[in-house]
């Protein structure tokens, strides 16, 4: 490709996706993977790793994956040192695996918050951190921690999930404090509210054939008039993932609809 073009190329490149099975993570691994990447995800348990294997075959992606708990730190270290060992030093680690509990805060059990708080937070640490040493050797590297509009906003019944996401985004930030002098990038993706299976609850028609209150409170807050899709995030990620965003670090890119920018409407 010309040097004076932009390279949105990822041809070579070798993708951690976590949680890469569904939704948000599934279509980013689809986006990268149709940039040129080698995909590589991990799931925590066998039926998801059934769901993932058949999702990437049916998608035509010859995808690699392994069964992780990413807030185990050394099965982690395992699972990167046999990527780099089988497919190659990881460039791209998109930190997606994620919960949400909605609870309100004086009815969560510290269980809860702790449990999310890990894999929200303390996980994209841990595979930021295996995956960090390789990339400096290699001379480049790629982060990109999916972050949350809660990394900026509260709202009722998600305390930890807030706190975790609001963690990330600094994360995120002191990620590339610390190693932008190494040619590491790590930004973040904020999506806003997005169709997908853990967000269906909130998309239910009602028995009277009304929308959910929640969905129609979403849909009015939201510019563009509607819920995101996973597909609304694939071409951010394969610019944060790509020579095109190697100048930008330490960055969150709200994939919003534009309810950020907006008060609502008037009552």
């Amino acid at each position: 490709m010309n040097k004076d073009m932009v390279n949105f190329s990822l041809e070579g490149k070798v993708a951690l996706v976590t949680g890469g099975v569904y939704g948000i993570g599934f279509a980013i691994a689809k986006a990268l993977h149709q940039a040129g990447a080698r995909i590589v995800y991990n799931c925590h348990t066998q039926k998801s790793m059934e769901t993932g294997i058949a999702n990437y075959k049916d998608a035509g992606i010859d995808a690699k994956g392994y069964l992780c708990d990413v807030t185990d730190e050394d099965a982690v270290k395992a699972m990167v040192a046999d990527i780099e060992a089988t497919v190659g030093t990881i460039d791209i680690l998109v930190n997606n695996a994620g919960i949400i509990k909605r609870i309100p805060m004086e009815e969560m059990a510290v269980e809860d918050f702790r449990q999310v708080v890990d894999i929200d937070l303390v996980a994209p640490f841990i595979c930021a951190k295996a995956v960090i040493p390789g990339m400096i050797r290699k001379g480049h590297g790629k982060i990109i921690n999916i972050c949350s509009m809660m990394s900026e906003l509260g709202r009722e019944t998600v305390s930890a999930y807030a706190a975790a996401k609001g963690g990330l985004k600094m994360l995120t930030r002191n990620i590339c404090s610390e190693y932008g002098a190494a040619n590491i990038q790590c930004n973040g993706i904020g999506p806003g509210y997005i169709a997908t299976p853990q967000t269906a609850p909130l998309r239910e028609i009602q028995p009277d054939g009304s929308l959910h209150p929640f969905d129609k409170f979403i849909i009015a807050k939201t510019p563009a008039g509607r819920w995101g899709t996973p597909e609304d995030l694939m071409g951010p990620a394969v610019f944060l993932a790509s020579d095109a965003s190697d100048f930008v670090n330490g960055q969150i890119l709200y994939v919003d609809g534009g309810i950020l920018a907006y008060i609502g409407k008037q009552p």
